[in-house]
């Protein structure tokens, strides 16, 4: 598609990536009324096993789409490209979907999809002190008003206990590791086809769950149908569906258009968490959602 006919239609960019922030954030709500065992009968699903199953669903439907796609070209690339996705697909996308999901379990959606939204500016900080990036007065304002909207956000929370604060410590953790695969994964896609990337990084993250919870382990838990039949789907909507539109937004989008797009995520997760788990969210964590936001589009906007 040409830069003039992008241009020409940027609605749709705008519309399929607010479906694909739609979708994380239903995803996000959807794990917080799992965890309180409120839609599903059976054995408790924990972050781990949710991050796994939803990982590896995803890895063997993208697998037979890009087998067809690509052929023997899929198995073409670098040791080093495959190490460099090991580390994206472990450090960067295990990490950050599994802290993300203990943080929505132990704290609340609004606390974790803010949080998550700090990444940009972790991003910032590293391209700052590796001199990639001149810091500006600007800048040093995304990162205070990320700070201070994290303050604001969690604050009113912390006399609910160790939980809300470990949940928020989670939120953060989950940031660093997206914030992690953000840095590696650029060099990767300009010397792979970016689903190729994709692919290898979540076979790595796949692998990594593979170890710690084992099959056998997960056999041994003695999940239900009708749980298998929501993994199944919570993959799908929560990455298979999300990325293909995202993606495709971006044939109409430049990327400071896309992120700002982006941010209606946390919009449609506290508003989906309000009516399906009963989350409250106070007039100062409105403000810190807020500050996170825009400390996320200035970020960008380098």
């Amino acid at each position: 598609m040409s830069v003039a006919a992008a241009n020409a239609h940027p609605w749709r960019g705008y519309f399929l990536v607010a479906a694909a922030t739609f979708c994380w954030a239903a995803a996000a709500t959807l794990s917080k009324v799992v965890f309180n065992g409120k839609i599903l009968t059976g054995p408790a699903i924990s972050p781990l096993f949710l991050t796994q199953a939803r990982t590896t669903f995803t890895v063997l439907l993208l697998a037979a789409f890009l087998l067809v796609r690509f052929g023997r070209s899929l198995f073409t690339i670098s040791r080093r490209d495959l190490a460099l996705c090991a580390l994206a697909g472990t450090l960067g996308t295990a990490g950050s979907n599994f802290f993300y999901y203990y943080a929505v379990q132990a704290a609340t959606v609004a606390i974790a999809v803010t949080l998550q939204y700090t990444a940009p500016v972790w991003v910032l900080l590293y391209m700052v002190s590796r001199r990639r990036e001149e810091p500006t007065l600007s800048r040093a304002g995304a990162v205070a008003l990320s700070l201070a909207g994290i303050v604001m956000t969690v604050g009113p929370f912390q006399s609910q206990g160790r939980s809300m604060l470990v949940g928020a410590g989670a939120g953060l953790v989950a940031s660093f590791c997206f914030a992690f695969y953000t840095i590696v994964a650029p060099g990767l896609v300009h010397r792979n086809h970016p689903l190729k990337v994709m692919f290898y990084a979540l076979v790595s993250a796949a692998l990594l769950w593979t170890l710690l919870n084992p099959p056998w382990r997960v056999l041994a838990a003695h999940y239900s149908s009708s749980q298998w039949k929501f993994l199944f789907l919570f993959a799908c909507v929560s990455m298979l569906l999300p990325y293909i539109f995202f993606f495709h937004g971006l044939k109409y989008l430049d990327p400071t258009r896309a992120v700002i797009a982006s941010c209606l995520e946390p919009v449609f997760a506290v508003l989906l968490a309000a009516v399906f788990a009963g989350e409250i969210v106070r007039g100062l964590q409105v403000a810190g959602i807020l500050g996170v936001l825009l400390a996320t589009v200035m970020a960008q906007r380098r």
